[in-house]
């Protein structure tokens, strides 16, 4: 069995997700991890099948599926990595403000230059009003108030809000 990270895009419509599913179901795939967007009128998907099938069978599976569709299909073979291990906490951190060039590389560098790692980023513009949420793990012994600050500082910079708090326990 093998790991394939599978991702689709393109122009939105019904029907993308459940085609896409049962394609890699007739193949035996199991979803594991899944992410789907749309961004700007485009349907975006990433997902993590474990299936017997090896890559080129699963792509030309769905290059059948969507015929004559506009989507872009990418499959490819994701290697064995162990799942990293977090001895620190799970925080969302929330960014709003007037949309400007910037606002996330400088953001996500003051996270970077404290350890903490994304785990999850999503931006919406709205209008003039730009919209980041981010799940970070900030590692154990990294200072949360210190963070905040830099946090702070750097949002004061950009002319917009920026909050960072723990984030809730999921219970499956």
């Amino acid at each position: 069995m093998s790991s394939l990270a599978v991702t689709v895009l393109g122009q939105d419509r019904p029907g993308i997700i459940a085609d896409t599913t049962s394609a890699l179901t007739d193949l035996g795939g199991n979803l594991e991890d899944t992410s789907m967007t749309l961004l700007r009128g485009h349907f975006v998907m990433t997902l993590v099948v474990s299936t017997e099938a090896d890559a080129a069978t699963v792509r030309s599976a769905l290059e059948t599926k969507f015929a004559g569709a506009d989507l872009d299909v990418i499959v490819m073979d994701l290697h064995s990595v162990e799942a990293p291990t977090t001895s620190g906490d799970s925080y969302v951190l929330s960014v709003h403000g007037a949309d400007r060039v910037g606002i996330v590389a400088a953001i996500t560098s003051v996270l970077a230059s404290h350890g903490a790692n994304i785990t999850d980023l999503t931006t919406r513009l709205g209008g003039s009003l730009y919209i980041v949420i981010a799940e970070i793990d900030i590692p154990a012994g990294v200072s949360v108030p210190d963070l905040e600050t830099a946090i702070a500082a750097v949002a004061t910079e950009l002319g917009v809000g920026a909050t960072l708090r723990p984030a809730e326990t999921d219970v499956l």
